[in-house]
């Protein structure tokens, strides 16, 4: 039986990760910075919870990450954790790059410290990409625009150091934005969803949003958590985008979930100036040619489906309350 650390595993990546490898027999343990006071609520939401091992680990302190893997013994390690928010980087830019670049460093310097075979996967962003007129690849330049994207690209840089300096099996997968029921309300298209389901439901409440023009390459989380795997289980260790190819923009996301409940968001949305960021990406999209191709792996879920699925089950959360 493999080991795998998921560091972040109560996030959405994280709960579909570990879903997905205690189906392939794994003996998963993940990690978060007070184990003993959160709630893992995404991985109660799987009904996993009881499965999953916890441990507390500072990722920015690098005894706490040190002792973690020296007792848990991972074959693979996963890390997804870290801020994720792009807006909330611009008000915590300290903190976002503490938790992404120096936790990623303090892993891959354990790893290498301990002198084990342990295969690394880490999380980057499309975000490091900027804004691109074409699908951007695993060959396109970083221009992060968010002190997120700056961290991310960091983080990304460490593991092809470590990878090309030490022969860690380390490597990154470029995920493009990736949705569904799990995604926390401070992410905009769970905003948008809740909004919408509680407003077809009654409520007398207005949509506040920012900058409607902005594109992006939404998938299915389960899909790209199916991606993370395979990127970790190539036979060599090597950087994959995971997209869908396709790119949206945030309008037809408002138009298409509140259509989905029966409504014409233009009664029940405003636009606002201060939910525009300092500065932000006009559009994104991706290419996952490599992943297809050496990976077998593409997505499963397109974008109208991805919004019915969110819908459904926030509509669903609603009947239970």
């Amino acid at each position: 039986m493999k080991t795998a650390l998921i560091c972040g595993v109560s996030g959405q990546d994280g709960a579909y990760l570990a879903e997905l490898l205690l189906k392939k027999g794994y003996r998963v343990v993940g990690t978060s910075r007070d184990a003993q006071m959160s709630s893992f609520g995404n991985l109660r939401r799987l009904g996993i919870r009881e499965q999953v091992q916890v441990h507390s680990v500072a990722l920015n302190d690098f005894r706490s990450v040190l002792q973690c893997l020296s007792q848990v013994k991972p074959d693979e390690i996963y890390n997804l954790a870290g801020q994720s928010s792009v807006g909330l980087s611009f008000e915590q830019p300290v903190e976002t790059l503490e938790s992404i670049a120096i936790g990623t460093l303090n892993i891959l310097e354990s790893i290498r410290f301990i002198g084990r075979p342990i295969r690394f996967y880490n999380a980057c962003s499309s975000e490091c990409f900027g804004s691109v007129n074409k699908p951007a690849d695993e060959s396109t330049a970083f221009h992060p625009r968010s002190p997120y994207a700056v961290a991310k690209a960091t983080a990304f840089w460490e593991v092809a150091n470590y990878r090309e300096a030490y022969g860690l099996f380390s490597c990154s997968g470029i995920l493009f934005n990736h949705e569904s029921p799990l995604r926390p309300n401070r992410f905009v298209t769970q905003k948008i969803v809740t909004t919408a389901c509680r407003i077809a439901a009654g409520s007398s409440e207005k949509l506040q949003i920012g900058n409607l023009a902005i594109k992006r390459d939404w998938g299915w989380a389960p899909d790209f958590a199916e991606g993370m795997y395979r990127i970790l289980n190539h036979e060599h260790a090597e950087d994959f985008v995971l997209a869908t190819g396709e790119s949206h923009s945030l309008e037809e996301f408002l138009t298409t979930a509140f259509r989905l409940v029966g409504l014409h968001w233009e009664d029940h949305v405003e636009v606002k100036q201060e939910f525009y960021r300092p500065l932000d990406i006009s559009e994104s999209v991706g290419s996952s040619r490599k992943a297809r191709e050496l990976l077998g792996w593409k997505p499963t879920v397109r974008f109208e489906e991805i919004i019915e699925r969110m819908i459904h089950d926030c509509r669903k959360r609603g009947q239970e309350k």
